[in-house]
């Protein structure tokens, strides 16, 4: 299925562009000239949480955001598993197609393993990082592990499927950003049905099912990744990737990496810190 709905040209200034994948119809933005920055979304969110960024960047740079099949206004293929492991292979197709070189790849939570896992199968092709709140090993707190179980559980996935779960509580709830009517409701509408949201009910699932890709990962990348010229950008309020717990690991992965701590930001940075994100990405690259 397709998604019937039309972004308000005003929030989301931005030609849809499609790519036909091997699983399914992809749908992505590509705005601006310059070096490319590639930017790779999480749960539960789509290409609309890179807006502000490639506002402000696409006068210096190619800025490529994509949505993943089963988010934003991408397909939701019925023979798809929705897997990271999928996800991660669709993105790879992507990135071929519009024969992308020396692109920079940024990544915020699930982002992150999806967006490196294809450029680490690319790495002479990769010219920088940028992560933001996200990892590419195993997850191993006990909450994280916790949440996992719990939204895998049969009452957590009818309430994600019947009632926008992921969405309306961990986005749209007191926790999330602070975001006006219409751009909360570009978030809820391109989860409009319990189809629709299908994609989105495996993600908890991964934080476990995904571990061999994890642990491939946390080899890959520092070997095939860790001299690119590396951006790190935290919201350092986050309790999903708690900074004192991630930043020492990635500090350890790369050999060329800038950390830039933003204190007031959680765990959507695109959303609470903007600003900051594009004036240390330009000063990075």
């Amino acid at each position: 299925m397709m998604i019937d709905f039309v972004p308000d040209g005003n929030l989301y200034p931005f030609e849809s562009r499609w790519f036909d994948s091997s699983a399914g119809r992809l749908h992505y933005i590509d705005e601006g000239t310059g070096p490319v920055l590639l930017f790779c979304h999480g749960s539960p969110t789509w290409s609309f949480l890179y807006r502000h960024l490639v506002k402000g960047l696409r006068d210096r740079y190619r800025c490529i955001a994509v949505d993943y099949l089963g988010f934003g206004l991408s397909e939701r293929p019925r023979n798809f598993g929705y897997t990271i492991a999928e996800h991660t292979t669709v993105l790879g197709e992507l990135i071929d197609h519009l024969r992308l070189d020396g692109f920079i790849v940024m990544g915020q939570d699930w982002g992150g393993p999806i967006g490196l896992g294809a450029a680490s199968a690319r790495a002479d092709r990769v010219g920088g990082i940028v992560l933001g709140n996200t990892v590419f090993w195993p997850v191993e707190p006990w909450a994280n592990r916790a949440f996992s179980v719990i939204m895998s559980s049969r009452p957590a996935q009818r309430r994600i499927l019947d009632r926008n779960l992921l969405v309306e509580q961990f986005l749209l709830g007191r926790s999330g950003p602070t975001l006006t009517a219409a751009e909360a409701d570009h978030y809820r509408m391109v989860q409009p049905t319990r189809e629709a949201r299908r994609g989105l009910a495996v993600m908890p699932r991964e934080i476990r099912a995904a571990r061999p890709l994890l642990d491939r990962l946390a080899e890959d990348v520092p070997a095939l990744l860790g001299d690119k010229p590396t951006l790190a950008v935290w919201g350092m309020r986050d309790m999903v990737f708690r900074p004192k717990a991630c930043i020492p690991r990635i500090r350890a992965s790369f050999t060329d990496l800038e950390v830039v701590e933003l204190p007031q930001a959680r765990h959507f940075i695109q959303e609470d810190a903007p600003e900051q994100i594009m004036s240390a990405i330009a000063d990075r690259f």
